[in-house]
C-alpha cells in the first residue's frame, strides 16, 4: 500500500492547479466533474494531488469549506484489495464511513474511514 493522493478542498481548482503546476512543475493528469465537484488530479511524481472544488453549495466539500476553509481534506492510500483492506480496518475496530466500496473519481473504487478512529485524518482507500 502507498499514498495515492492528498485530497485538497478549494474554492478554485483551476487557479490552484495552475499554481501547483508552476510551483511543483507537475501536470494535470486527469480532470472531470464528479459528484457535484470539479475534480483535478495533478501528477506529483508517483502520487497525486486531487483538487476538489464544489460546483454548488451542497455536498461534503462545500460543507468542509464552510467549516474549515480551503486545505487538505483527506489522504488516500492505494490498495489492490479494497474489500480486504476494509475488512482489516473493521477488525481493528475502525468505524467505516463506507461499509462497501463505491464509485469514485477517475473510475476508481473508494471507501472512507471515520477520522475519529484514524488520528483526526479522513482516510480513503482507493483501488484502481
Amino acid at each position: 500500500m502507498h499514498v495515492d493522493h492528498a485530497g485538497i478542498a478549494t474554492d478554485d481548482a483551476a487557479a490552484l492547479a495552475a499554481l501547483y503546476a508552476d510551483l511543483l512543475e507537475c501536470e494535470v493528469a486527469h480532470e472531470e466533474e464528479f459528484d457535484g465537484m470539479d475534480v483535478v488530479f495533478l501528477d506529483a511524481g508517483g502520487s497525486y494531488l486531487e483538487l476538489l472544488e464544489p460546483l454548488d453549495d451542497e455536498g461534503a466539500i462545500a460543507s468542509y469549506l464552510d467549516r474549515h476553509g480551503p486545505g487538505i481534506h483527506h489522504l488516500a492510500f492505494a490498495t489492490a484489495d479494497i474489500e480486504g483492506t476494509l475488512e482489516r480496518a473493521r477488525g481493528l475496530g475502525i468505524d467505516l464511513i463506507d461499509e462497501e466500496p463505491r464509485p469514485g473519481a477517475w473510475g476508481h473504487e473508494v471507501a472512507f474511514l471515520h477520522p475519529r478512529d484514524t488520528g483526526g485524518v479522513l482516510v480513503e482507500f482507493v483501488e484502481h
